[in-house]
Protein backbone atom coordinates (compact mmCIF):
# COMPACT_ATOMS: atom_id res chain seq x y z
CA UNK A 1 0.00 0.00 0.00
CA UNK A 2 2.98 2.34 0.83
CA UNK A 3 4.25 2.09 -2.87
CA UNK A 4 0.76 1.56 -4.68
CA UNK A 5 1.13 5.03 -6.22
CA UNK A 6 4.21 5.46 -7.90
CA UNK A 7 3.91 1.15 -8.78
CA UNK A 8 0.63 2.76 -10.20
CA UNK A 9 2.48 5.34 -12.59
CA UNK A 10 4.96 3.10 -13.45
CA UNK A 11 2.51 0.64 -14.64
CA UNK A 12 0.58 3.20 -16.61
CA UNK A 13 4.14 4.73 -17.87
CA UNK A 14 4.61 0.94 -19.55
CA UNK A 15 1.06 0.73 -21.04
CA UNK A 16 1.59 3.71 -22.59
CA UNK A 17 4.94 3.19 -24.19
CA UNK A 18 4.21 -0.58 -24.91
CA UNK A 19 0.81 1.48 -26.56
CA UNK A 20 3.42 4.01 -28.60
CA UNK A 21 5.48 0.63 -29.91
CA UNK A 22 2.03 -0.83 -31.43
CA UNK A 23 0.51 2.23 -32.54
CA UNK A 24 3.42 4.75 -33.50
CA UNK A 25 1.50 7.31 -31.44
CA UNK A 26 4.53 10.14 -30.60
CA UNK A 27 2.28 11.52 -27.73
CA UNK A 28 2.17 7.86 -25.73
CA UNK A 29 5.82 7.69 -25.78
CA UNK A 30 6.27 11.83 -24.18
CA UNK A 31 3.29 10.28 -22.17
CA UNK A 32 5.10 7.22 -20.72
CA UNK A 33 8.34 9.92 -20.04
CA UNK A 34 6.52 11.91 -18.53
CA UNK A 35 4.91 9.42 -15.91
CA UNK A 36 8.67 7.74 -15.39
CA UNK A 37 10.00 11.26 -14.79
CA UNK A 38 7.44 12.50 -12.37
CA UNK A 39 7.82 9.47 -10.01
CA UNK A 40 11.81 9.37 -10.21
CA UNK A 41 11.58 13.40 -8.92
CA UNK A 42 9.03 12.44 -6.65
CA UNK A 43 11.53 10.29 -5.00
CA UNK A 44 14.46 12.82 -5.20
CA UNK A 45 12.48 15.30 -4.17
CA UNK A 46 11.12 13.49 -0.90
CA UNK A 47 14.73 12.01 -0.28
CA UNK A 48 16.70 15.41 -0.07
CA UNK A 49 14.06 16.33 2.10
CA UNK A 50 15.43 14.59 4.71
CA UNK A 51 18.88 15.41 4.05
CA UNK A 52 20.61 18.34 5.62
CA UNK A 53 18.83 17.68 8.79
CA UNK A 54 19.34 17.39 12.66
CA UNK A 55 17.84 16.93 15.99
CA UNK A 56 18.81 18.53 19.25
CA UNK A 57 17.26 17.54 22.20
CA UNK A 58 17.28 18.74 25.86
CA UNK A 59 15.57 17.37 28.77
CA UNK A 60 15.48 19.66 31.50
CA UNK A 61 13.90 16.94 33.91
CA UNK A 62 15.67 13.57 34.42
CA UNK A 63 14.05 13.35 37.92
CA UNK A 64 10.41 13.70 38.72
CA UNK A 65 7.49 12.21 40.71
CA UNK A 66 3.57 11.22 39.93
CA UNK A 67 2.02 14.97 39.63
CA UNK A 68 4.84 16.62 38.40
CA UNK A 69 5.62 17.75 34.69
CA UNK A 70 8.21 16.71 32.42
CA UNK A 71 9.60 19.68 30.84
CA UNK A 72 12.32 19.05 27.10
CA UNK A 73 12.93 21.13 23.94
CA UNK A 74 13.32 19.27 20.84
CA UNK A 75 15.42 21.65 18.18
CA UNK A 76 14.79 20.82 14.05
CA UNK A 77 18.06 22.41 12.24
CA UNK A 78 18.08 22.72 8.25
CA UNK A 79 22.03 23.38 7.36
CA UNK A 80 21.05 23.07 3.58
CA UNK A 81 20.16 26.62 1.89
CA UNK A 82 17.70 24.84 0.32
CA UNK A 83 14.64 25.06 2.39
CA UNK A 84 12.22 21.94 3.46
CA UNK A 85 8.56 22.23 3.01
CA UNK A 86 7.28 20.29 5.61
CA UNK A 87 9.20 18.14 8.00
CA UNK A 88 7.27 15.75 10.42
CA UNK A 89 9.10 15.15 13.52
CA UNK A 90 7.72 11.57 15.00
CA UNK A 91 8.87 11.11 18.72
CA UNK A 92 9.28 7.21 19.77
CA UNK A 93 9.23 8.02 23.41
CA UNK A 94 7.47 5.33 25.63
CA UNK A 95 6.45 7.93 28.39
CA UNK A 96 2.56 8.04 28.67
CA UNK A 97 0.59 10.57 27.52
CA UNK A 98 4.08 12.78 25.64
CA UNK A 99 3.54 14.08 22.25
CA UNK A 100 6.49 15.34 21.47
CA UNK A 101 5.82 14.95 17.34
CA UNK A 102 5.14 18.17 15.66
CA UNK A 103 5.25 19.51 11.32
CA UNK A 104 7.57 22.42 10.83
CA UNK A 105 8.70 24.29 7.71
CA UNK A 106 12.18 25.51 7.64
CA UNK A 107 14.00 28.14 5.44
CA UNK A 108 17.67 27.26 4.37
CA UNK A 109 19.94 27.44 7.31
CA UNK A 110 17.12 27.90 9.97
CA UNK A 111 15.55 25.90 13.02
CA UNK A 112 12.63 25.20 14.81
CA UNK A 113 12.18 24.82 18.68
CA UNK A 114 9.26 23.19 20.08
CA UNK A 115 9.14 22.81 24.06
CA UNK A 116 7.29 19.93 25.59
CA UNK A 117 5.38 19.82 29.05
CA UNK A 118 3.90 16.24 29.96
CA UNK A 119 2.52 15.10 33.25
CA UNK A 120 3.61 12.40 35.16
CA UNK A 121 0.51 9.86 35.41
CA UNK A 122 2.32 7.14 36.62
CA UNK A 123 5.55 5.74 37.88
CA UNK A 124 8.26 4.22 36.32
CA UNK A 125 11.51 4.59 34.45
CA UNK A 126 10.88 5.82 30.54
CA UNK A 127 12.79 6.63 27.80
CA UNK A 128 12.86 10.14 25.91
CA UNK A 129 13.58 8.98 22.33
CA UNK A 130 14.40 8.32 19.52
CA UNK A 131 13.32 10.80 16.65
CA UNK A 132 11.87 9.55 13.35
CA UNK A 133 11.50 12.29 10.69
CA UNK A 134 9.19 11.58 7.94
CA UNK A 135 8.50 13.86 4.48
CA UNK A 136 6.61 13.52 1.25
CA UNK A 137 6.80 14.82 -1.91
CA UNK A 138 4.16 17.74 -3.11
CA UNK A 139 2.03 14.68 -4.90
CA UNK A 140 2.31 12.64 -2.22
CA UNK A 141 3.43 9.45 -3.62
CA UNK A 142 6.64 8.64 -1.63
CA UNK A 143 6.31 8.80 2.25
CA UNK A 144 10.05 8.15 3.57
CA UNK A 145 11.21 8.25 6.92
CA UNK A 146 14.96 8.54 8.82
CA UNK A 147 15.57 7.47 12.09
CA UNK A 148 17.60 9.88 13.74
CA UNK A 149 19.37 8.27 17.09
CA UNK A 150 19.74 9.57 20.76
CA UNK A 151 17.75 9.26 23.51
CA UNK A 152 17.63 9.73 27.40
CA UNK A 153 15.74 8.44 30.45
CA UNK A 154 13.88 9.99 32.94
CA UNK A 155 12.86 8.43 36.22
CA UNK A 156 9.44 8.74 37.69
CA UNK A 157 8.95 8.31 41.70
CA UNK A 158 5.62 7.55 43.24
CA UNK A 159 3.48 10.37 44.58
CA UNK A 160 3.89 10.62 48.86
CA UNK A 161 1.52 12.79 50.43
CA UNK A 162 1.99 13.83 54.16
CA UNK A 163 0.45 11.68 57.27
CA UNK A 164 0.22 13.94 59.87
CA UNK A 165 -2.30 11.69 61.59
CA UNK A 166 -0.56 8.08 61.44
CA UNK A 167 1.03 7.32 64.75
CA UNK A 168 3.27 4.40 64.58
CA UNK A 169 4.18 2.13 67.71
CA UNK A 170 7.33 2.21 69.39
CA UNK A 171 9.64 -0.73 69.80
CA UNK A 172 10.87 -1.90 73.02
CA UNK A 173 14.00 -0.39 74.23
CA UNK A 174 17.27 -3.33 74.12
CA UNK A 175 18.49 -4.22 77.73
CA UNK A 176 22.00 -4.59 78.69
CA UNK A 177 25.47 -2.50 77.97
CA UNK A 178 26.21 -5.12 75.41
CA UNK A 179 23.31 -4.24 73.18
CA UNK A 180 24.47 -0.34 73.31
CA UNK A 181 25.67 1.22 70.06
CA UNK A 182 27.30 4.62 69.89
CA UNK A 183 26.18 6.85 66.89
CA UNK A 184 27.51 10.38 65.67
CA UNK A 185 24.35 11.73 65.27
CA UNK A 186 21.92 13.48 67.49
CA UNK A 187 19.33 10.90 68.80
CA UNK A 188 16.88 11.14 72.07
CA UNK A 189 19.10 8.23 73.91
CA UNK A 190 22.04 10.04 76.03
CA UNK A 191 24.71 7.19 76.74
CA UNK A 192 27.33 9.22 78.72
CA UNK A 193 29.01 12.45 78.94
CA UNK A 194 32.84 12.85 78.34
CA UNK A 195 34.76 16.00 78.29
CA UNK A 196 34.77 18.41 75.36
CA UNK A 197 37.32 17.84 72.47
CA UNK A 198 38.19 20.32 69.43
CA UNK A 199 35.76 19.45 66.86
CA UNK A 200 33.07 18.94 68.69
CA UNK A 201 29.63 20.56 67.80
CA UNK A 202 27.95 22.91 70.79
CA UNK A 203 24.75 21.69 70.71
CA UNK A 204 26.29 18.31 72.41
CA UNK A 205 27.37 20.76 75.24
CA UNK A 206 25.35 19.45 78.37
CA UNK A 207 25.33 22.65 80.01
CA UNK A 208 24.40 21.54 83.76
CA UNK A 209 27.37 18.91 83.63
CA UNK A 210 29.57 22.04 82.48
CA UNK A 211 28.38 24.39 85.15
CA UNK A 212 28.64 21.70 87.89
CA UNK A 213 32.38 19.91 86.79
CA UNK A 214 33.65 23.58 85.91
CA UNK A 215 34.71 22.27 82.30
CA UNK A 216 33.15 21.88 79.23
CA UNK A 217 31.46 18.59 78.95
CA UNK A 218 29.35 16.84 75.77
CA UNK A 219 26.90 13.94 75.69
CA UNK A 220 27.55 11.04 73.79
CA UNK A 221 24.28 8.94 72.57
CA UNK A 222 23.08 5.66 71.49
CA UNK A 223 20.97 4.34 68.46
CA UNK A 224 17.44 4.65 69.14
CA UNK A 225 16.22 1.11 69.39
CA UNK A 226 12.82 2.99 68.42
CA UNK A 227 13.30 4.82 64.81
CA UNK A 228 14.05 1.10 63.34
CA UNK A 229 10.55 0.85 61.10
CA UNK A 230 10.78 -1.64 57.93
CA UNK A 231 7.84 -1.44 55.03
CA UNK A 232 7.13 -5.00 53.85
CA UNK A 233 5.61 -4.45 50.39
CA UNK A 234 3.36 -7.35 48.73
CA UNK A 235 4.13 -7.76 45.07
CA UNK A 236 3.05 -10.75 44.99
CA UNK A 237 1.69 -11.23 41.00
CA UNK A 238 -1.13 -13.35 42.17
CA UNK A 239 -2.17 -11.15 45.33
CA UNK A 240 -1.80 -7.99 43.00
CA UNK A 241 -3.92 -9.62 40.47
CA UNK A 242 -6.39 -12.66 42.03
CA UNK A 243 -9.45 -10.37 41.82
CA UNK A 244 -8.98 -9.95 37.46
CA UNK A 245 -8.95 -13.80 37.75
CA UNK A 246 -12.34 -13.89 40.01
CA UNK A 247 -13.71 -11.50 37.00
CA UNK A 248 -12.38 -13.81 34.45
CA UNK A 249 -10.63 -11.18 32.82
CA UNK A 250 -7.90 -11.61 30.23
CA UNK A 251 -4.05 -10.72 30.57
CA UNK A 252 -4.55 -8.26 27.86
CA UNK A 253 -6.80 -6.00 30.22
CA UNK A 254 -3.61 -6.17 32.93
CA UNK A 255 -2.07 -3.06 31.64
CA UNK A 256 -1.11 -0.21 34.14
CA UNK A 257 -2.99 2.34 35.57
CA UNK A 258 -2.94 4.66 38.15
CA UNK A 259 -6.07 2.99 39.52
CA UNK A 260 -5.32 -0.53 40.68
CA UNK A 261 -3.87 -2.09 43.85
CA UNK A 262 -0.43 -2.62 42.84
CA UNK A 263 0.01 1.38 42.66
CA UNK A 264 -1.68 1.95 45.19
CA UNK A 265 0.31 -0.24 47.68
CA UNK A 266 3.31 1.68 46.19
CA UNK A 267 1.80 5.35 47.01
CA UNK A 268 1.24 4.28 50.52
CA UNK A 269 4.91 2.75 51.10
CA UNK A 270 6.44 5.91 49.78
CA UNK A 271 4.35 8.09 51.69
CA UNK A 272 5.19 6.33 54.69
CA UNK A 273 8.44 6.04 54.22
CA UNK A 274 8.75 10.06 53.99
CA UNK A 275 6.26 10.40 56.94
CA UNK A 276 8.87 8.15 58.96
CA UNK A 277 12.26 9.90 57.72
CA UNK A 278 10.23 13.22 58.58
CA UNK A 279 10.16 11.74 62.51
CA UNK A 280 13.74 11.16 62.29
CA UNK A 281 13.60 7.41 62.05
CA UNK A 282 15.32 5.10 60.61
CA UNK A 283 13.65 3.31 57.71
CA UNK A 284 13.93 0.51 55.69
CA UNK A 285 12.18 -1.23 52.48
CA UNK A 286 11.75 -5.50 51.88
CA UNK A 287 9.58 -6.14 48.54
CA UNK A 288 10.18 -9.03 46.52
CA UNK A 289 8.79 -8.10 42.87
CA UNK A 290 10.67 -8.94 39.81
CA UNK A 291 13.48 -9.11 41.98
CA UNK A 292 14.60 -9.46 45.68
CA UNK A 293 14.98 -5.50 47.22
CA UNK A 294 15.76 -4.95 50.41
CA UNK A 295 16.99 -1.67 51.66
CA UNK A 296 18.60 -1.85 55.22
CA UNK A 297 17.30 1.01 57.62
CA UNK A 298 18.87 4.36 58.08
CA UNK A 299 17.80 7.86 58.88
CA UNK A 300 19.64 9.97 56.25
CA UNK A 301 17.59 12.47 53.66
CA UNK A 302 19.31 10.26 50.85
CA UNK A 303 17.29 7.00 52.49
CA UNK A 304 14.34 8.78 50.65
CA UNK A 305 15.60 8.73 47.21
CA UNK A 306 16.69 4.97 47.84
CA UNK A 307 13.62 3.71 48.75
CA UNK A 308 11.65 6.19 46.13
CA UNK A 309 14.37 4.84 43.30
CA UNK A 310 13.61 1.42 43.89
CA UNK A 311 9.89 1.82 44.31
CA UNK A 312 9.69 3.57 41.02
CA UNK A 313 10.86 0.37 38.79
CA UNK A 314 9.45 -2.03 40.89
CA UNK A 315 6.59 -4.26 39.76
CA UNK A 316 4.30 -6.97 40.96
CA UNK A 317 5.91 -9.77 39.05
CA UNK A 318 7.05 -11.70 42.53
CA UNK A 319 6.95 -15.04 42.63
CA UNK A 320 7.09 -15.24 46.16
CA UNK A 321 4.18 -14.86 48.70
CA UNK A 322 4.25 -12.29 51.52
CA UNK A 323 3.91 -15.18 54.26
CA UNK A 324 7.10 -16.69 52.21
CA UNK A 325 8.57 -12.91 52.26
CA UNK A 326 8.30 -12.48 56.43
CA UNK A 327 9.55 -16.00 57.10
CA UNK A 328 12.52 -15.31 54.87
CA UNK A 329 13.19 -12.26 56.08
CA UNK A 330 12.43 -12.67 59.45
CA UNK A 331 16.01 -12.67 60.84
CA UNK A 332 16.01 -8.56 60.03
CA UNK A 333 12.87 -7.94 62.58
CA UNK A 334 13.88 -8.07 66.20
CA UNK A 335 12.18 -6.09 69.71
CA UNK A 336 13.66 -2.81 68.36
CA UNK A 337 11.87 -2.86 65.29
CA UNK A 338 8.65 -1.83 64.23
CA UNK A 339 6.74 -3.60 61.25
CA UNK A 340 4.49 -2.26 58.33
CA UNK A 341 3.02 -4.26 56.24
CA UNK A 342 1.43 -3.64 52.80
CA UNK A 343 -1.40 -6.23 50.89
CA UNK A 344 -4.30 -6.62 49.25
CA UNK A 345 -3.32 -10.46 50.19
CA UNK A 346 -6.61 -12.60 50.99
CA UNK A 347 -4.41 -15.18 51.94
CA UNK A 348 -4.34 -16.02 55.88
CA UNK A 349 -0.82 -17.26 55.93
CA UNK A 350 0.79 -13.86 55.98
CA UNK A 351 -1.28 -13.53 59.19
CA UNK A 352 0.32 -16.39 60.78
CA UNK A 353 3.78 -15.14 60.01
CA UNK A 354 3.06 -11.80 61.66
CA UNK A 355 1.74 -13.83 64.59
CA UNK A 356 5.38 -15.25 65.20
CA UNK A 357 6.78 -11.96 64.56
CA UNK A 358 4.52 -10.85 67.60
CA UNK A 359 5.39 -13.52 70.06
CA UNK A 360 9.03 -12.14 69.24
CA UNK A 361 8.28 -8.84 69.95
CA UNK A 362 8.11 -7.35 66.85
CA UNK A 363 5.37 -4.42 66.81
CA UNK A 364 3.20 -4.67 63.85
CA UNK A 365 0.83 -2.18 61.81
CA UNK A 366 -0.80 -3.74 58.66
CA UNK A 367 -2.09 -1.51 55.99
CA UNK A 368 -4.74 -3.63 53.61
CA UNK A 369 -5.09 -2.43 50.01
CA UNK A 370 -8.76 -3.18 49.58
CA UNK A 371 -9.12 -5.29 46.38
CA UNK A 372 -12.41 -5.09 46.38
CA UNK A 373 -12.93 -1.59 45.85
CA UNK A 374 -11.26 -2.08 42.31
CA UNK A 375 -13.76 -4.03 40.76
CA UNK A 376 -12.97 -7.33 42.14
CA UNK A 377 -11.91 -10.21 44.75
CA UNK A 378 -13.84 -10.92 48.01
CA UNK A 379 -14.56 -8.59 51.45
CA UNK A 380 -11.29 -8.76 53.44
CA UNK A 381 -13.16 -9.19 56.51
CA UNK A 382 -11.26 -12.56 57.63
CA UNK A 383 -7.67 -10.63 57.40
CA UNK A 384 -9.36 -8.00 59.79
CA UNK A 385 -10.97 -10.22 61.87
CA UNK A 386 -7.41 -12.26 62.65
CA UNK A 387 -5.53 -9.08 63.00
CA UNK A 388 -8.10 -7.62 65.17
CA UNK A 389 -7.48 -10.53 67.77
CA UNK A 390 -3.75 -10.22 67.42
CA UNK A 391 -4.34 -6.38 68.58
CA UNK A 392 -2.82 -5.57 65.24
CA UNK A 393 -3.35 -1.81 64.17
CA UNK A 394 -5.32 -2.12 60.82
CA UNK A 395 -5.93 0.14 57.74
CA UNK A 396 -8.09 0.02 54.99
CA UNK A 397 -7.26 2.15 51.77
CA UNK A 398 -9.73 2.23 49.45
CA UNK A 399 -10.16 3.06 45.71
CA UNK A 400 -10.69 6.68 45.35
CA UNK A 401 -9.95 7.20 49.42
CA UNK A 402 -7.13 9.88 50.46
CA UNK A 403 -3.98 8.03 51.84
CA UNK A 404 -3.82 11.27 54.50
CA UNK A 405 -7.19 11.14 55.93
CA UNK A 406 -7.23 6.74 55.97
CA UNK A 407 -4.21 6.55 58.17
CA UNK A 408 -5.37 8.57 60.49
CA UNK A 409 -7.33 5.70 63.13
CA UNK A 410 -7.11 1.93 62.81
CA UNK A 411 -10.48 0.77 61.14
CA UNK A 412 -13.50 -1.52 62.92
CA UNK A 413 -14.38 -4.54 61.95
CA UNK A 414 -17.77 -4.18 59.49
CA UNK A 415 -17.16 -0.30 60.25
CA UNK A 416 -15.32 0.28 56.40
CA UNK A 417 -17.10 0.51 53.44
CA UNK A 418 -15.67 0.31 49.78
CA UNK A 419 -15.26 3.59 48.57
CA UNK A 420 -15.61 5.18 52.06
CA UNK A 421 -13.11 8.43 53.47
CA UNK A 422 -13.33 8.00 57.16
CA UNK A 423 -12.29 5.29 59.52
CA UNK A 424 -12.60 4.76 63.17
CA UNK A 425 -10.72 3.75 65.96
CA UNK A 426 -10.10 -0.18 67.09
CA UNK A 427 -10.90 -0.57 70.31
Amino acid sequence: MRYLRPLSLVAVALLLFVAAQGTGIELFFHLSYLLVGIVLVAYLWAWLNLRGLSVRRETFTHRAQVGDAVRERITLINHWFLPKLWIEVIDRSNLPDHSAGFVAYLPGREQRRRVIRTPCAIRGKFRLGPVTLASSDPLGLFHLQRDIPGENEILVYPRTVPLPGFVLPGAELPGGQDLKRRTYHVTPNVAAIRDYQPGDSFNRIHWRSTARLGRLTVKEFELDPTAEVYVALDMHEYAQKAWWLTEGRTAMQSQRTAESTEEYAVHAAASIARHVLEQDRAIGLIAWGQRREVIPPEREARQLYKILEALAELRAYGSASLAEVLSAESARFGRNCTLVVITPSLDERWVTGVQHLLYRGVRVVAVLIDAQSFGGGRSNESIRSRLAELRVPTYVFGRGQSLTTTLVQPALIGAYQSGATTNVALS
